[in-house]
């Protein structure tokens, strides 16, 4: 099944990263070119205005297809968002060994590793923003010590990136004490993950176990890890199973409200149904920089919820909702009616039912829908005098 699943992925990659290309920044860091990939989504040029997360990844010789081919099925579920990835080139001569070159008793950059760092912090990032549409949310990945190198962007005061994707890292000297001790201290949300295969040797395994441990310790809020160990599975073999985990453990408030979500973290609330559904699409806004009008088929889950529940007040915060997302539609003056109609005043119901049917259908409410409605609330009106 999972074969079958990665096959989809690639076969629809195309559609959903519709521009796949090469580019050389020329870098004084480095005294030398260095070659990138980089995917663009397909709605980049027939979106001009829209901004995108970026997704920096080391290793990007082998890990920009996996990585794309994970987020091309979450795409196109609407799991997870469109973004750009961009594949840093490390594979000539070695070259990797080289960019991640620390001093082992300081347990930092050094030489070369200092200049790469120089590099990507400050070099190919402006680059990368000023050739193209980003949003704030940058996520950085890498695999064994390039997945260590990364976590060197969270020693400094104002850390680079917002999310960090450590693949069977090969830890730097003091780091599993460090990156606690900075997250313990964080007033931004960041997102961590970290994995390990229970096929790694124990000198990467034991302090993988003690950073995150420790990062458990610190107990900040603020700090979203995860932390997955895959049995059966090697060095090389856990990346693949670590991607799709990775990636949907730092946009799960993405995805749209299923099952678990409903009965875990809505169903459960006495009131403020709506402030739900307006904080979920806030923080995607203003965390993950991923802005998108509430999906129709959540609004309805809360919407429903909110019937369920009598707790028609709500609707008037649906309402609000709705004329922000969909301000020529007319789902906000449905949200208003359906108030009314539900605390028996089908006058005030009619007006809004009114001013619905002149505006755009959406979803299931249709302009038919609204005549039916004002009818009956007319009906109801003249059955009451």
């Amino acid at each position: 099944m999972k074969k079958v699943c990665l096959f989809f992925a690639l076969l629809i990659s195309a559609s959903v990263f519709s521009q796949k290309k090469f580019d050389t920044v020329k870098s004084e860091k480095l005294g030398a070119d260095r070659r990138i990939t980089i995917g663009l989504p397909a709605s980049y040029e027939t979106s001009p205005s829209k901004k995108y997360p970026v997704l920096y990844l080391l290793d990007g010789d082998y890990l920009f297809d996996p990585f794309s081919g994970a987020l091309t099925y979450g795409i196109y579920w609407d799991d997870l968002p469109e973004m750009i990835i961009i594949g840093i080139h490390q594979n000539h001569d070695g070259e990797r060994y080289d960019d991640s070159t620390i001093d082992q008793n300081q347990g930092l950059p050094f030489e070369k590793g200092a200049e790469f760092f120089e590099f990507i912090g400050a070099e190919l990032v402006p680059y990368i923003e000023k050739q193209y549409r980003t949003a704030p949310f940058k996520i950085i990945a890498g695999h064994d010590i390039t997945a260590s190198f990364i976590n060197f962007f969270l020693y400094k005061e104002i850390p680079l990136f917002n999310g960090y994707i450590c693949l069977s890292p090969e830890l730097a000297p003091k780091m599993e004490i460090r990156i606690p001790e900075k997250f313990a201290k964080v007033k931004e949300p960041f997102f961590y993950y970290l994995s390990a295969a229970d096929g790694d040797i124990t000198k990467i395994k034991e302090p993988i176990e003690k950073l995150a441990g420790n990062i458990k310790i610190a107990n900040n809020p603020l700090v979203n890890l995860k932390y997955d160990v895959f049995k059966n599975s090697t060095h090389y073999s856990e990346v693949l199973y670590s991607i799709p985990n990775a990636l949907y453990h730092i946009f799960e408030v993405y995805k749209p409200i299923n099952s678990v979500e409903f009965k875990d973290k809505i169903a459960v609330l006495q009131s403020g149904y709506a402030n739900y559904l307006e904080n979920k699409y806030n923080t995607m806004s203003e965390v993950l920089g991923v802005d998108i009008p509430v999906r129709i088929n959540d609004f309805k889950v809360v919407e429903n919820l909110i019937l369920k529940r009598n707790a028609y007040e709500e609707l008037e915060k649906m309402a609000e909702i709705a004329n922000v997302d969909y301000p020529l539609a007319m789902l906000g003056e449905y949200e208003l009616g359906l108030m009314y109609e539900k605390r028996g005043d089908p006058k005030r119901a009619s007006k809004r039912y009114q001013n619905a049917s002149q505006m755009q259908p959406i979803g299931e409410l249709t302009r038919d829908m609204m005549y039916e409605k004002i009818d009956e609330m007319n009906t109801l009106a003249k059955n009451s005098k």
